[in-house]
């Protein structure tokens, strides 16, 4: 959740003629990893609780790559850059572990 907000907080500075591009590209993909998380911890299952943290994990990846994108535009500087890429890359190796931890957990009747 603080991610989401980080990203809001960036991209209300970036250009008026970016609202409908990057600014809504980031804040989407942004969301998307919290709202997957959120409806794969719901999900019932570990394979799809599994499906739902790998589609977060994507779009972790994809903002990922718009930071690189807006940086080069000069949207936001690199410190900006460096400080939310560091929280992805955090974000993408718990994810990556809760998948493996996921993916060894024992079969019940649950599912």
């Amino acid at each position: 959740m603080d991610l989401v907000e980080e990203v809001y907080r960036l991209t209300e500075n970036f250009p008026g003629k970016e609202l409908y591009g990057l600014t809504a590209q980031l804040r989407r993909a942004a969301t998307s990893i919290a709202l997957n998380i959120a409806e794969g911890s719901g999900a019932g299952t570990d394979i799809e609780f599994k499906r739902f943290l790998r589609i977060a994990l994507r779009s972790n990846y994809e903002l990922m790559c718009g930071l690189e994108i807006v940086t080069r535009l000069n949207y936001c500087d690199s410190f900006q850059r460096d400080s939310l890429l560091h929280r992805l890359d955090e974000l993408a190796a718990m994810l990556s572990g809760l998948c493996r931890r996921l993916q060894f957990s024992p079969v019940t009747a649950e599912g």
